[in-house]
């Protein structure tokens, strides 16, 4: 959890940063190529120690020392905190940093400095201090900050911070939730939410602005502008979407004691299909093109996030939030128990052809997840705050042998 604020930088200002992110950006890649150069039978990779004294040789010798070094020791460090989540099983392996993709940096020994009721203002190396509007309470202590740069070109500064408990008062409420692509959100009360999706007048704009883009020259100016503009057009769809479910999963934990969900495996949900050889040196049809719209509207919906969030409040509130295997809630009975492919009879229409119970599809499934969150062993064993099912990377990580952590919701 982290409080995000909007920077105010001057022209000047910008510049510095920009540079201080190319520097963040090129020692981890330094980092990362190191790193992928092992092989068995070779030897291991510049530890911790050895990569600092190497960027210390870095700075004397090249351009790296014109810049900020706790800009660029930070780096490192992120680096090898990377390494460890990796190795742990709870986040993917370390990737390379582009340019225009995720551009950022860290600020040690933050100093801040109040300058009214709207702004203040943060120490930046090289840079001096930069105002933020603080659109909320500054946490009580920030002992470090990352500056960003998202696509429409915003600045913004985080300051890592517990999440606050959401103010609510038991109610005993149950509820089990499915997550689709046509519904996002189906409740087992009868409640369905959708995700905001791209309007039909934004939707004309970004294809007009995609084939204005591939008919321009690479590397060209108007080439840029239009990039920035289909950037800024995306930067505003996430932000509608991450706008609702900080709303959604507030009002969720408000009213329930006991949230159910499925374990949903959204990476694996959302991988391309494989090739498949015809043995005369072409490929047989496999469903690619189809694949990819799916996983476009799985992108749209937005589950990891809203699964995230989640997790994270209802474990500062005292809300006990559990996962449940996903196989068959969605051809499974609620009345009977009967599974059959042939009672969903279309998206939305479920007809059991065993007991002839009918009800919305997704609500059905919804229903028969709450059903298995009420059965699982860890809610009669731990009935208190918090009790969730391990996440995909403490499984991963028990599997390997490790010890697992206490997980949540994708």
């Amino acid at each position: 959890m982290a409080h995000r604020y909007r920077l105010d930088p001057t022209a000047a200002q910008e510049v510095v940063l920009h540079q201080h992110c190319g520097e963040a950006r090129f020692v981890w890649n330094l980092a990362l190529e190191q790193f992928k150069q092992w092989h068995p039978g070779r030897r291991s990779s510049p530890r911790p120690a050895e990569r600092f004294r190497q960027l210390a040789e870095a700075r004397r010798e090249t351009w790296l020392g014109n810049g900020s070094s706790s800009v660029q020791q930070q780096a490192l460090r992120d680096f090898d905190r990377a390494l460890q989540n990796w190795h742990k099983g709870s986040h993917r392996r370390p990737r390379w940093r582009k340019r225009g993709q995720s551009e950022g940096f860290c600020v040690r020994d933050v100093r801040v400095r109040h300058l009214n009721k709207k702004w203040s203002a943060i120490q930046v190396a090289k840079a001096g201090r930069i105002r933020f509007r603080v659109s909320r309470p500054l946490p009580a202590e920030s002992g470090m900050a990352r500056i960003t740069l998202d696509g429409a070109g915003r600045w913004h500064v985080s300051f890592p911070a517990p999440q606050a408990p959401v103010d609510r008062e038991p109610t005993g409420s149950r509820v089990g939730i499915d997550r689709g692509v046509t519904t996002t959100l189906a409740y087992s009360d009868g409640t369905f939410l959708q995700a905001p999706q791209w309007s039909q007048r934004r939707a004309r704009r970004l294809t007009r602005l995609q084939r204005q883009m591939a008919r321009q020259r690479k590397g060209s100016n108007r080439r840029g502008r239009t990039k920035t503009a289909i950037a800024k057009l995306h930067q505003r769809q996430r932000d509608r979407l991450k706008n609702w479910t900080e709303k959604q999963t507030t009002k969720l934990v408000r009213t329930h004691d006991l949230i159910v969900v499925e374990a949903l495996e959204i990476r694996n949900m959302v991988r391309r299909p494989a090739p498949k050889p015809d043995g005369m040196g072409g490929y047989e049809h496999n469903g690619a093109r189809a694949k990819a719209g799916l996983n476009r509207g799985i992108h749209r919906q937005g589950w990891g996030q809203w699964g995230r969030r989640l997790r994270e409040k209802a474990e500062a509130s005292g809300v006990t939030a559990i996962e449940t295997p996903t196989h068959f809630t969605s051809q499974t009975c609620r009345a009977c128990g009967v599974i059959a492919t042939e009672s969903r009879e279309s998206q939305a229409a479920f007809h059991c052809v065993a007991c002839g119970h009918q009800n919305h599809a997704d609500r059905n499934a919804a229903e028969n997840i709450l059903a298995r969150g009420l059965a699982f062993p860890a809610l009669a064993q731990t009935p208190g705050p918090g009790a969730c099912r391990p996440s995909a990377g403490a499984r991963r990580s028990r599997r390997r042998g490790a010890a697992g952590t206490p997980g949540g919701l994708g």
